[in-house]
């Protein structure tokens, strides 16, 4: 029978701040949040102790009543370092091509031919694991094991975590024995609010109704993914990590949000979706990839939505052909009168450089130029940091490029 593993690093932002601060990730009172963006700014992490004590994950500053505790601005490029030491520490004890990162502080891993070559059961394994990342980088760790991938992530998130040695184990018996009751069954993995709310149209709230709910009722609710449902209502999942190994996608998209630090104006938008455009392009330039399909979303302070997609007439990555269709949507759909408060675009139908096409009448020479103009861009931003060529907009009172560049995943280094 098979073995998983799901690592999970215990509030991992808060337990880097501790650690590089020299103190117990599992005794102190951290929250991990800006606080130059004022006391209504929501924490990323906050440390297992304050957690203890009843603050909410996910709060904002405001909200939190205790009066002794430390606020940590965000470290990215920080985690990202302990996030790759972590992985370095299992790679000593596993092959990579058993090993799923599934984010910057989780992963999945096949541990089954690796119980009898280090001839341990499956809970020493794990303590092992937890002991080589804590002895090695100082973060408490958490181990769910399950006999497939669907039942290790269960057993982590809502048994390990309860557990005084942060591990435990789940097969399909121990599921329907001590989870098929449980509720909210949005705690399940795969299950969000949205899926939750329509389950409950059928009175399903727990595992143990959705696995005796018709079959045929279900499949018109929710169409393909009724299959994944039910099979996870009894604990089945057939999936391995071989599997997601060599998935390969049939599509491919590109895309970048920006929330705004404030609401801006019509003009000042379009002035943010021009540099969003061109850093974009000069993605796609980075990665090899051009595309033939645009999509735009304005989202308004007054909470609605206006969105968009348009197929262009050619299929490229260059910012001077890419832009006029990205400009034409926003015109159409933006309305002039509204403050806007978030702006979404993406590429769709994304294929290798080696499908560019143009029109006929395009001159070649002149677009071989810009080719070779993003492209030395593109070099001088890997090797030099993307401030160190900026065009004249980025410059701007309201322009919002130059300062981005200074994050990793829209927070400080």
């Amino acid at each position: 029978m098979a073995t998983y593993f799901v690592v999970d690093m215990k509030s991992f932002y808060a337990s880097v701040e501790c650690v590089l601060r020299g103190l117990d990730p599992l005794e102190t009172c951290l929250v991990v949040a800006d606080e130059n963006r004022g006391k209504g700014t929501i924490c990323l992490a906050i440390s297992p102790k304050m957690k203890s004590l009843g603050v909410k994950n996910r709060c904002r500053l405001f909200e939190i009543e205790l009066k002794n505790f430390i606020i940590a601005k965000p470290q990215m490029k920080k985690y990202i370092e302990f996030s790759a030491n972590i992985y370095g520490v299992l790679l000593k004890l596993f092959d990579k091509k058993d090993i799923f990162v599934y984010s910057i502080d989780e992963c999945f891993i096949d541990v089954t031919s690796y119980l009898k070559f280090f001839n341990i059961d499956k809970f020493k394994l794990a303590q092992k694991v937890i002991s080589a990342i804590k002895k090695e980088t100082g973060i408490p760790a958490t181990v769910g094991i399950g006999t497939n991938l669907f039942l290790a992530k269960v057993a982590l998130d809502i048994c390990a975590k309860k557990q005084k040695n942060f591990i435990a184990f789940l097969d399909e018996e121990l599921f329907k024995k001590h989870l098929w009751y449980h509720i909210p069954i949005k705690d399940f993995w795969q299950i969000s609010t949205g899926i939750s709310n329509r389950l409950a149209k059928f009175a399903i709230y727990d595992m143990f109704a959705l696995a005796h709910f018709n079959y045929s009722n279900l499949k018109r609710e929710f169409g393909i993914n009724a299959e994944l449902l039910f099979d996870h209502a009894w604990g089945k999942e057939s999936c391995t990590i071989a599997d997601i190994k060599s998935y390969e996608r049939k599509s491919h998209s590109l895309s970048s949000n920006q929330v705004l630090s404030k609401p801006y104006f019509y003009d000042d938008a379009f002035l943010v979706l021009k540099e969003m455009v061109e850093n974009l392009c000069l993605d796609m330039t980075r990665k090899k990839l051009v595309a033939s399909v645009v999509h735009l979303k304005i989202s308004y302070h007054d909470k609605t939505i206006s969105s968009a997609s348009k197929k262009m007439d050619v299929i490229t990555n260059l910012y001077s052909f890419v832009f006029p269709f990205f400009k034409n949507l926003f015109k159409k759909i933006t309305d002039t009168k509204k403050l806007i408060r978030k702006i979404g675009i993406s590429f769709s139908h994304v294929l290798s450089e080696d499908c560019e096409q143009f029109l006929l009448f395009h001159d070649r020479r002149e677009i071989a130029k810009q080719k070779k103009l993003a492209k030395m861009v593109v070099f001088i931003h890997d090797k030099f940091g993307k401030n160190a060529l900026l065009k004249g907009i980025n410059l701007l009172e309201n322009a919002t490029q130059k300062e981005r560049n200074k994050l990793i995943g829209g927070h400080s280094e």
